[in-house]
């Protein structure tokens, strides 16, 4: 793709996320919820990954998204929407692999989760965030399968990427697309991200404006 075109992608998301965005709805079960409409893209990652941060970075609000230091506080689906022109709608999903909570609650996590992802027709894509530091762990490994099972497109997104020194950041991103080649459903690029200092948050929206216009 060419540096001009990337540019435009760039600006598009930029003015795209600089926009109204809001949260629309919680959902605790698969019965609760909103209606589908429009596209959607949706956020999955291990406890404190940083998949609500990513999300307040993407919009330029430090509040959108509820972040916190204590793993396996989302418990819900959490819808976002954006611009009502736009048509699109972001997902924040529960954290995985969080041991301490209870058997239960991790059950039901669970099925919803895999629930969501086998009937929502306006899902686009699923961004599972790894964290940069450790790569992926058995515990994505299982998801990304899931993933694989549920037919759903998913694209690998490196969090925390400014923890990393460089080298060992370009060969952690090798490693994973090496990894992601055994998985059918997973798209081939991976993209190194810091909500920090907002590094790879410009290259992760154009990558959804490039999303949403494949699909419409």
């Amino acid at each position: 793709m060419s540096t001009d075109t990337d540019a435009k992608l760039i600006e598009q998301g930029r003015k795209l996320f600089a926009g109204d965005w809001q949260f629309i709805w919680a959902s605790p079960s698969i019965e609760t919820l909103p209606p589908m409409q429009g596209l959607e893209v949706a956020f999955a990652g291990r406890s404190n990954v940083g998949k609500s941060s990513l999300i307040n970075a993407l919009t330029g609000r430090n509040a959108l998204a509820r972040t916190s230091h204590t793993p396996g506080r989302t418990q819900e689906l959490i819808f976002f929407e954006g611009p009502k022109d736009a048509g699109f709608r972001l997902v924040d999903m529960p954290g995985y692999g969080y041991a301490s909570a209870p058997k239960a609650k991790v059950a039901s996590w669970t099925a919803l989760i895999h629930k969501f992802l086998q009937g929502r027709s306006t899902l686009a894509r699923v961004y599972v965030l790894i964290d940069a530091r450790h790569g992926i762990k058995d515990v994505d490994s299982d998801v990304l399968k899931t993933l694989d099972k549920s037919a759903v497109s998913y694209q690998v997104v490196l969090t925390k990427a400014d923890q990393v020194r460089p080298a060992e950041l370009e060969a952690r991103t090798a490693a994973t697309l090496a990894a992601l080649a055994k998985h059918p459903a997973a798209f081939p690029d991976v993209l190194a991200t810091s909500s920090r200092t907002d590094a790879g948050i410009p290259e992760l929206r154009a990558a959804m404006i490039r999303l949403l216009e494949e699909r419409r």
